[in-house]
């Protein structure tokens, strides 16, 4: 599955792998869609970017983040959790999806933050 609205994959996978009951989508960086770049601002923007492409790759799977029941968040500097916190919340209603959150000793092309989704089709 593939969607403009979200940077193509920088290795050899995919966006997402729909089924009849779910949506996996692979793990998104800050990369703008539009310029192929990591979007400056720190990790407060590149978790921003992330879970915008991770939204808008679940729309082109028709599901969206109300549906999203399991994320896993990596991150660059665990001292970064509190912020992408922040903005992590202001992308979910209601109940949050489950979730895992590990500090990695590094992420693609020098990213702050990567977020993978499972949805699920109801």
């Amino acid at each position: 599955m593939r969607t403009s609205d979200a940077p193509a994959p920088v290795g050899p996978y995919s966006q997402a792998v729909a089924t009849e009951s779910s949506v996996y989508v692979a793990g998104q960086l800050g990369i703008d869609p539009a310029t192929g770049a990591m979007v400056p601002g720190g990790v407060t923007a590149q978790a921003r970017q992330a879970l915008t492409n991770v939204a808008a790759i679940l729309g082109e799977a028709g599901s969206s983040m109300a549906d999203v029941a399991k994320t896993t968040v990596f991150l660059a500097d665990f001292d970064d959790f509190a912020a992408v916190n922040e903005v992590y919340s202001t992308f979910f209603e209601g109940v949050f999806p489950a979730r895992s959150a590990f500090e990695v000793v590094r992420l693609p092309l020098g990213g702050l933050v990567e977020i993978e989704a499972i949805a699920v089709r109801r």
